[in-house]
Order: structure tokens, then sequence, then C-alpha cells
């Protein structure tokens, strides 16, 4: 008898709900809250909160790849850093489901070949609009970037403050959460490093509160 156990096959995503399943579990959480979905002001929620939900979450339709695929390699010999600044977003936390407010600043230094600056801001629209840990769509900026133009290096600086600490569990509004992915020249380069930090300055000075 063999008893070397089988891989197990990894199970197939379930299928996508309908419209109209994602509207009645909307109802079941009205219920749930302690309101009649039937009453007249809530009456057409479902389908605002399911219409909202395809706004919010429009970045599982994307992929964040192709959108850097276009670029350009005539620079003229241009071989210092590129940074885009202060990138307002809108996400939602994946513990809570409450809004993430901030912004974003996404630097590379190229190596023969650069992107236009609105792929960059769709870059991080992409990934805000799915549900997210700032921690890792931070790294999922940046390590898209790298993959997609091999620059030199890649710094992405992501500074937002959390609903789900601001208006529920300690309730502590006016904190803002920063991280940061340095990868190439801005990991391995303090002078470079410090360069770019410079260039975006401190943050929190750009105002991201809610």
């Amino acid at each position: 008898m063999n008893d070397i156990a089988k891989p197990s096959r990894a199970a197939k995503p379930a299928p996508r709900p309908s419209r109209e399943q994602a509207m009645e579990a909307v109802r079941t959480l009205i219920r749930w809250a302690g309101d009649d979905p039937a009453r007249e002001g809530l009456l057409g929620t479902p389908d605002r909160v399911v219409r909202a939900y395809d706004e919010f979450f429009s970045g599982y339709g994307e992929d964040p790849v192709q959108l850097l695929h276009r670029t350009f390699e005539e620079i003229s010999g241009y071989d210092e850093i590129v940074l885009l600044k202060d990138i307002r977003f809108e996400s939602h936390c994946e513990h809570h489901l409450a809004p993430i407010i901030g912004k974003a600043h996404v630097a590379y230094l190229p190596d023969r070949r650069v992107v236009g600056i609105s792929k960059l801001a769709r870059l991080v629209e992409v990934y805000a609009k799915r549900l997210q840990i700032q921690e890792k769509m931070t790294a999922q900026v940046a390590n898209t970037i790298d993959e997609v133009l091999r620059p030199k290096g890649v710094a992405v600086v992501i500074e937002a403050a959390h609903q789900c600490m601001t208006t529920r569990g300690v309730h502590k509004p006016g904190v803002n959460m920063v991280t940061s992915r340095m990868l190439g020249v801005f990991r391995d380069d303090a002078t470079t490093r410090r360069e770019v930090l410079a260039m975006i300055g401190t943050p929190g000075s750009t105002g991201c509160n809610v």
C-alpha cells in the first residue's frame, strides 16, 4: 500500500453570487442591524449598496501588470528619480470593510525606459479598489513596478487613515499609518534612499486625516 499522500488539488473559487443574491445579503444585514429592509427609506438601499460595491472593488476586474506594459525608451539619457507624489486613494480594510483613505508616493529610478505617469496613479487605484491591508498594498504597488519596468530601484510610501480604528474599536481619530517598500538602489544605497525620502517630504505633512 502506498503511504505517500497525493497532493491535494486547489479548490476552485466559488462562482460569483448574482446581483440579486448580493442585494439579499444587504437586506439580511439590515435586518440583523435591527431595521426593516421593506421600510420606505430602505427599499432602494440594497441596490445602492451593490452599485457602490461595484465601484469600491472595481480593481478586481483589472490587471495591474497590463497597465504598465506600454513604456517609452526615448528618454534622452534621463537617469534620475521619477516621483509621483500625493496620489489620493480610497480603499477598504479587509478585516472590517471600513474605509482606508490616504495618499501614495511612488518613485522609481529608470533603467532605459519609463512609463506614463497616469499609469502609476492608475496602478495605485487598481490595488486600492480591492479589500486591503496597507502593508500588502504597499508591497503590491512596488513589486509590480519592479517586475514590469525592471528599474534600478523602486520606492513606495503610503500614508493613510483607517476608519476601522477611528470610528470603531480604539476610536483614535487623527492617526495616520505610514508604510514603505524600498527595492533596488533605494534599499541598498542609503544616499539614494535619503534623496527620495527628501523628495517625498515628511509623512503626514500632506494631510490625509479623515
